[in-house]
């Protein structure tokens, strides 16, 4: 498959202030060298702890976060170098979905004035042409085109987020990232949305880069997932492949909390000890050794490498090695 997107050596470091004169002190290591890539009409999952820098990942490729370092590589080109009129024709292609349905939208706008609004910035049409634009658009959502002189705050959750996705796609976009895009849901509603996802996947022959906390949701729509810790990827692989085999002691232990719906099945959970080690000084070594239960000396020395071990399956971790 081709790829659509590469990430080399993704950083977005976020300078905390202090002092008398109000200088830089330390940094946030939101995320810290992280590299993958994205093949077109894929869904790649991304999962992970709060905090761990999975929407920051997100944003720094759509550069809504400025990266401090690193290549963002779409369509073979390296957009992080691109400047003014040419970044601007080329966000066309990649679009956001935000997490919460209720402050994403404008509340002053009516929903055609919303949707509408990618498309007046993007493309030289007349009114009469935008205006049915968009009313396609909320029919391709599930809405209906009388919603378009409404306000935001006359729909449901699921539906203000279905407003989102028309405005997501009112350009025509290639690549989208969907921020935990369902889960301000009600379960109900997010089976719908994720159908709907699927559904526009299939027809507009979108990529979509899926971030959720939901492990059953990413494992139901990813075709790859990669697992997010302190900033780093530790482990990606097929989705069925993590599921069936996760080699990272922090993958094991995120599957292990899955619920499962049968009572009388007993899981066994495994307990990570102590908190995540703070952004801001992160440990030598291995990021995970303060909580891995299989802990080495080389752990505490070496940083471990993001190395396939066979079938596209990376791992960081120095267990690989032993």
């Amino acid at each position: 498959m081709d790829k659509l997107l590469e990430v080399k050596g993704l950083k977005k470091y976020f300078p905390i202030k202090g002092g008398f004169f109000n200088t830089t002190v330390a940094y946030l290591k939101a995320v810290d060298d992280v590299s993958f890539y994205i093949n077109k009409g894929e869904v790649l999952g991304v999962v992970g702890e709060s905090g761990c820098g999975k929407s920051t990942t997100g944003r720094a490729i759509l550069r809504l976060h400025e990266p401090n370092a690193g290549e963002v590589i779409f369509e073979g080109v390296d957009i992080c170098k691109l400047k003014g009129e040419a970044m601007r024709k080329k966000r066309r292609d990649m679009q956001l979905i935000f997490q919460d349905p209720y402050s994403s939208l404008n509340p002053r706008k009516t929903v055609g004035d919303i949707v509408e609004e990618p498309i007046l910035v993007h493309e030289n049409i007349g009114r009469s042409e935008r205006t049915e634009r968009v009313k396609e658009l909320l029919q391709l959502v599930g809405l209906s085109p009388y919603h378009i002189r409404r306000y935001p705050h006359e729909f449901s959750g699921g539906q203000r987020q279905r407003i989102g996705i028309a405005r997501a796609l009112a350009c025509n976009p290639k690549f989208i990232v969907c921020d935990e895009a369902v889960s301000a849901l009600d379960v109900s509603i997010q089976a719908q949305i994720i159908n709907l996802f699927e559904e526009l996947q299939e027809k507009l022959n979108l990529t979509y880069m899926f971030i959720s906390h939901d492990l059953s949701v990413v494992r139901h729509i990813s075709d790859r997932i990669f697992v997010m810790y302190l900033g780093k990827v530790v482990e990606m692989a097929q989705s069925e492949e993590l599921f069936k085999s996760p080699i990272h002691p922090y993958t094991q232990a995120l599957l292990s909390a899955i619920p499962i719906p049968n009572p009388r099945k007993k899981s066994t959970r495994i307990m990570l000890e102590g908190d995540v080690p703070s952004p801001v000084n992160t440990p030598e070594g291995c990021v995970f050794r303060s909580r891995c239960r299989y802990c080495m000396d080389i752990c505490k020395k070496e940083i471990p490498q993001f190395k396939n071990i066979g079938n596209e399956h990376y791992v960081a971790c120095h267990l690989v090695d032993k």
